[in-house]
């Protein structure tokens, strides 16, 4: 199947030509992109045509930083929904893994990936970015463009606690790394590297955005929920997904989590059994991986807790603790052994 990309990955495309005195048209009708569909950001133009659009800009134009140059006439738009989520996620962090998982709504063909232990730098993390074509063709320019958009959308989001250390290359450069390092800030450029990446100070995944909505986040993220599937996801992986966002909310019932899916019950009841799973199961199996965290992990009061988890009332949380662990909420938040026994197939 033809990868795809939505036609805002080529915004600025057309004013950019222009200002290097090039009709963008015959170019556009060479690789089979309609001029017209990069004024709808939504269209969806083929993912490789793209790459090798932006690979013959440099040789009609003569412009080795073709790439960079088109970042700096993006923003982060350019990711369409996803760009809301980011902009409203408690932290760089957050927001960056979240694009991760869903950057097949931009495009299947492109992954950007979040660690906490960079391939270059001590105590620095570092954001990768990979194209994913069969034959992959040349893709300087691509990959240029791309981390430069991380790099103008990181900066967005980090504020002053923005430190980006270097940047790897996975090629040898058209233009000369002092035009790289002067488009990155002044951070160190090294070319002919295993990926791309941008590489930051342990500060800047971290930083909290200041003017972070939650509510639209969450709507934002219903939305893409409801809209754009993972390719192959299951849909006992997809009911998951739904349950950790809603647990403990009337949208965490299964009329609640078919309505986010976008499926009748009866619908949503059947797929599952197809996949060998009920929606009890998975919403119980749910429930204990979120308590052993928020046990573990947090001091959140036990009636804070039993209601977040969508219990009734403290006492059953200690009940599906005993069945669960074998041990109380109070012994497990001590950090006391407990057993991890499968969860039963039903419901409270």
């Amino acid at each position: 199947m033809t990868a795809m990309v939505r036609a805002s990955g080529l915004q600025g495309y057309v004013a950019l030509m222009r200002s290097l005195n090039h009709d963008p048209v015959p170019l556009l009708r060479r690789y089979r992109i309609a001029p017209e569909s990069l004024a709808d950001e939504d269209a969806l133009i083929s993912l490789r045509a793209g790459v090798h659009l932006l690979e013959a800009s440099v040789v009609e134009t003569g412009c080795p930083d073709f790439g960079l140059r088109l970042s700096q006439r993006q923003d982060v738009s350019v990711l369409g929904p996803l760009a809301i989520v980011l902009q409203n996620a408690a932290t760089v962090r957050t927001a960056w893994d979240y694009v991760s998982l869903h950057m097949f709504v931009h495009s299947p063909g492109l992954a950007v990936g979040v660690h906490d232990r960079s391939s270059l730098l001590e105590g620095a993390a570092e954001m990768s970015f990979e194209l994913r074509l069969a034959r992959l063709p040349a893709q300087r320019q691509t990959v240029d463009l791309c981390l430069g958009d991380m790099h103008h959308i990181t900066r967005l989001l980090a504020g002053d606690r923005y430190q980006l250390r270097a940047v790897s290359l996975p090629h040898a450069p058209l233009a000369p790394l002092a035009v790289y390092r002067r488009f990155f800030d002044g951070a160190a450029v090294h070319a002919e590297q295993a990926r791309a990446a941008l590489h930051f100070g342990p500060a800047t995944l971290g930083a909290g955005l200041q003017h972070a909505n939650p509510a639209l986040r969450q709507i934002t993220e219903d939305y893409v929920a409801r809209h754009f599937r993972v390719p192959g996801e299951s849909v006992a992986a997809r009911v998951r997904l739904a349950l950790r966002r809603t647990l403990g909310t009337p949208r965490g019932s299964k009329a609640g989590v078919a309505d986010l899916l976008a499926l009748h019950p009866r619908t949503l009841q059947r797929h599952l059994a197809a996949e060998g799973a009920t929606f009890e199961a998975l919403r119980e199996e749910t429930r204990k991986e979120a308590a052993l965290h928020y046990l573990r992990e947090t001091r959140i009061p036990l009636g804070q807790l039993a209601d977040l988890l969508g219990f009734s009332e403290q006492s059953a949380l200690t009940r599906f603790c005993g069945r669960w662990f074998g041990a109380p909420p109070t012994q497990v938040r001590r950090g006391g052994e407990v057993s991890q026994s499968p969860s039963p197939r039903r419901g409270d």
